[in-house]
């Protein structure tokens, strides 16, 4: 039966509690249940003068704005605003009545310009909600998860200017070059003077004109963009244990061990470090293992071009410091590089009328070159575990973990692209964004319903 609703009770006039409005399990009470915001007055209490000035904008209310816009993946501040006049639950997060006059949009803006910017406030408020995380016993850091993912900039990907800009330095730089010299003594070569490592290595680069602290970044032939790389550790429950935000031209590797050891100064050192095919490098082998820790890594495919022997198929003879090829003939020690490789040459006149040169060199001088990263053990090792139960349970567990925070964060934390500009902002909005799914998670978990009190 067609029913036609024929009561208007717009002007309708009840007395009623704001407090009713809100359902009894939605997010922003177990959120307001889960942790005491008032510890923020303490992390900004320098930021503010206590003897002039006009009354501020309470920091609490400044910083719960924030999370409710993150939180609930909404686009900007100025739509969290307009989102916060009319719904009666994020009011109630915030302390305000029916009536109370909700900030301007820009109030946010002009206290980070002011106050917020040059300080860690916001990644104290990160490792603040972790730290309630772990007194809550959810926090389980044995095996960490690191990845990352690329984030839209602000950006027109036309708008650009080519820069000649020398090369990033790695962390790893000044233990390589005490093992390549070293490496080389045991060789009975001399090892490289300082200035053989210290020139300077150029590359071009594409810098925008509207964002010049994004990166240029390229996946394929349709994905081209500027970004920023959202780099992030993650335990095996998807709390997310410690972020770094990069220019998206930068390689995952170069980040893993800063990221690492961030996680480490906070939370202890795992037991095992997981990551995908990016970060599978000898040097990252060289680190976890130096570290007693057991790294997870993946398969990868020999990049040997196609109809040519692999790598594998040449036997290395740790003993003699050799390589011996499926025809048993042998490729002795050269030298070492100062990028760490060791070069291993065959005689060409061994491989001259050989049946298997064909597939084995397409040099002129019928001479084979193998080449071995001074850590290359590392990564053999890395190999041989990686066949473990132990091992694939734990690298089968990023598919839940931290690759799954990444999905949350884009589809619902508004994490796809930014509206923001330069690191300092990009770095905030990491912080803010694994702080609310942290707190999200944190407060699902411990929400007890009143119904079942």
């Amino acid at each position: 039966m067609l029913t036609k609703n024929t009561q208007m009770n717009r002007d309708q006039i009840e007395m009623i509690a704001l407090d009713q409005l809100v359902p009894s399990n939605h997010l922003v009470r177990k959120i307001e249940a889960a942790i005491d915001f008032s510890f923020i007055y303490s992390l900004v209490q320098d930021l503010y003068s206590s003897e002039r000035g006009r009354p501020s904008i309470d920091p609490v209310v400044l910083i719960k704005m924030t999370f409710i816009q993150y939180t609930f993946g909404i686009r900007s501040m100025r739509q969290t605003i307009g989102e916060i006049e009319t719904n009666m639950a994020y009011r109630w997060f915030l302390g305000f009545s029916f009536n109370d006059k909700v900030p301007h949009f820009s109030t946010f803006g002009k206290n980070y310009e002011r106050r917020f910017k040059n300080t860690d406030l916001f990644e104290k408020i990160f490792y603040r909600i972790l730290k309630e995380a772990s007194d809550k016993k959810l926090i389980s850091s044995e095996h960490v998860f690191i990845d990352s993912t690329h984030v839209k900039a602000s950006a027109n990907k036309r708008k650009f200017e080519k820069k000649v800009v020398r090369k990033e330095s790695k962390a790893y730089e000044a233990r390589l070059q005490d093992e390549i010299n070293k490496d080389r003594e045991d060789h009975g070569k001399k090892p490289f003077p300082p200035d053989k490592f210290d020139k300077e290595e150029l590359k071009e680069i594409k810098e925008s004109t509207t964002d010049p602290e994004s990166g240029y970044y390229v996946k394929d032939e349709r994905t081209k963009q500027f970004a920023y790389s959202f780099h992030a550790a993650s335990d095996r429950n998807g709390f997310v244990l410690g972020t770094i935000v990069t220019p998206g031209n930068i390689h995952d590797s170069v980040i893993f061990e800063p990221l690492l050891e961030k996680v480490i100064e906070k939370h202890g050192k795992p037991e095992a470090v997981a990551a995908d095919a990016g970060y599978k490098t000898p040097a990252i082998a060289q680190f976890v293992f130096g570290n007693d820790m057991t790294p997870a890594l993946p398969y990868t495919r020999p990049r040997t071009k196609d109809g040519y022997m692999k790598k594998h198929e040449y036997v290395y003879d740790e003993y003699y410091d050799c390589y011996i090829c499926p025809q048993g003939q042998i490729l002795k020690y050269a030298t070492t590089t100062k990028n760490g490789k060791r070069q291993y040459f065959s005689n060409p006149l061994d491989c001259k009328n050989c049946p298997l040169l064909s597939e084995c060199t397409q040099s002129k001088e019928h001479k084979k070159l193998i080449e071995r990263h001074v850590w290359e053990h590392y990564i053999e090792e890395a190999d041989h575990l990686r066949h473990t139960q132990e091992n694939k349970s734990i690298y089968a567990r990023r598919k839940e973990t931290i690759e799954r925070v990444f999905a949350d964060a884009k589809e619902k934390h508004g994490m796809r692209w930014t509206t923001l500009r330069g690191l300092k902002k990009l770095s905030m909005q990491a912080m803010l964004t694994f702080a609310a799914m942290n707190l999200k998670k944190m407060a699902n978990w411990t929400w007890k319903s009143p119904e079942m009190a």
